[in-house]
């Protein structure tokens, strides 16, 4: 059997090998969340006429 113990598998970030550009990492993908929901809270408010 491989992998399932803790530390195996590729490492994460730069260091593995597939790592391109950085925007599919864990940071960037939260940061597009968090700007996604305060664009639909935007234009739900705007919607509204507030503001």
């Amino acid at each position: 059997m491989h992998g399932g113990a803790k530390g195996s598998g590729a490492p994460r970030g730069e260091r593995n090998g597939a790592y391109r550009n950085g925007m599919r990492t864990a940071e960037m993908i939260e940061m597009r969340r968090e700007a996604n929901d305060i664009m639909r809270w935007s234009r739900a408010m705007l919607r509204a006429g507030i503001g």
